[in-house]
């Protein structure tokens, strides 16, 4: 009888049974989950289009056509000259067949281009100048850039980066309608203990802080099992695009590189959510209280 009227003293409104601690933290923790998903998503676009804008000045070639020694001497010489062209390197036959040979194969009979590979001392703006000069000098030379579908592909990266800050606020939106939902099933449950405590002087404020502390508990014990579970499956996706980043990564090296901190954030943002969304919730129904 005393413990019975202990955990009344500590729960008068039986928020234990209201708020189911079942039901909204599994929902919670399937929202932390896509959350965490889309924050790796965001971070993970944002990292390969900076990687993408990075490279793209770097990748610059020329290919010269009947690439006799004469010639290749010739084209060298002049962008070795130009105040564009940092370094200019020739790119070995047998380097260029290695490249070619997952499309070509093995065909010894080709003749093929050769390439010469640039870094530039100036912008890319400059090229279009150069690439004239070639074209004059060296008729059938070829300057690439790659710049444009560099640009392209990081644009893309960009939009998969804002559909994912997109995904994460509506995964927001709909852990705060969960939580007012939970929170108004909850006083529709105990709404006869709510309206006795009320007569009995307990304020407003007092009643929302029991709904709001009892709803930042589930919510964050649903966030944290959320992160959890999100943690093997980054680490998978983080495998499978590994070599867009250009490397291979052993296993504690690869669970370095997840966002710990945005995981390690969750369940207090979702504590602090689901409190306030209780307080909101709570404070306006009581409002409307007969």
């Amino acid at each position: 009888m005393a413990e019975r009227r202990r955990r009344i003293a500590r729960d008068p409104l039986g928020l234990r049974r209201a708020l189911s601690d079942r039901l909204l933290p599994g929902l919670v923790a399937a929202m932390a989950l896509l959350a965490a998903l889309a924050l790796a998503g965001a971070r993970g676009a944002d990292r390969l289009a900076d990687r993408w804008q990075a490279g793209a000045a770097a990748a610059v070639t020329v290919q010269v056509p009947d690439p006799t020694r004469a010639r290749m001497d010739q084209v060298l010489e002049l962008l070795r000259a130009d105040s564009v062209v940092a370094q200019a390197s020739e790119v070995s036959p047998e380097r260029v067949g290695e490249l070619l040979r997952p499309w070509l194969g093995d065909a010894p009979s080709l003749i093929l281009p050769g390439v010469i590979e640039l870094r530039l001392a100036a912008a890319p703006q400059a090229l279009p100048r150069l690439a004239e000069r070639l074209a004059e000098a060296i008729p059938g030379a070829e300057l690439e850039s790659h710049g444009l579908w560099v640009a392209r592909l990081s644009a893309l990266a960009r939009s998969v980066q804002g559909v994912a800050l997109g995904v994460l606020a509506l995964v927001m939106a709909v852990a705060i309608a969960v939580v007012a939902v939970a929170t108004h099933a909850g006083l529709a449950a105990r709404r006869e203990a709510i309206g006795v405590l009320h007569d009995l002087g307990a304020t407003d404020r007092a009643i929302a802080g029991r709904f709001a502390r009892r709803v930042a508990l589930l919510a964050g014990l649903g966030a944290l099992g959320g992160a959890a579970l999100a943690v093997p499956t980054l680490a998978a996706l983080s495998g499978l695009a590994l070599p867009l980043f250009g490397g291979e990564m052993p296993a504690a090296g690869l669970l370095a590189q997840l966002p710990w901190v945005m995981l390690a954030a969750l369940p207090p943002v979702a504590a602090l959510i689901g409190w306030g969304t209780a307080q909101a919730t709570v404070r306006r129904w009581l409002r409307n209280l007969p």
